[in-house]
């Protein structure tokens, strides 16, 4: 039996690399959970409150319009990894999806699902330049130091 590899997913390149990276390198007798997070603004599209602005409470059809359409984007990003995965030889029952809305924040959220029982949590790197990832940080940094019960390998 393989190991529990968690890979934190969002529809950007880098993640797309580290499933990628896991589809070459690691053997398909491992279970692999695709994990994203998504913000969580669908309380924002059912507000209803007077306090509400007049500019966002007339642009909030269009904020909403564009929070569904990330969600399609993310789900399509998704399908897309199974798929390469799959294509490598990885079983479909060995093949999560999970998806959870943005709990204490997107590094801590991936951290708390990698304390559930994974041995390897994989993620992209961002591109941006080691002096902004120093002064900013990345998520890919905070995961490191918050998954400390977990290998965590950083793909770029």
């Amino acid at each position: 039996m393989g190991q529990k590899i968690l890979i934190a997913f969002d529809d950007s390149e880098n993640a797309l690399r580290a499933v990628q990276y896991v589809a070459r390198t690691f053997s398909p007798d491992n279970h692999i959970t695709l994990f994203s997070v998504l913000q969580d603004t669908a309380a924002l599209c059912d507000m209803n409150s007077p306090e509400l602005t007049p500019y966002f409470k007339s642009q909030q059809q269009a904020f909403c319009a564009l929070e569904d359409k990330k969600k399609d984007l993310v789900s399509t990003a998704l399908a897309k990894a199974a798929d390469i995965l799959r294509q490598a030889g990885f079983e479909v029952e060995n093949i999560a999806i999970k998806t959870e809305p943005k709990k204490k924040g997107i590094a801590r959220d991936i951290a708390d699902e990698a304390r559930s029982g994974y041995d390897l949590v994989v993620l992209g790197r961002r591109g941006i330049s080691s002096i902004k990832d120093f002064f900013l940080g990345t998520i890919s940094q905070k995961v490191l130091s918050l998954a400390q019960e977990s290998s965590t390998l950083i793909v770029s």
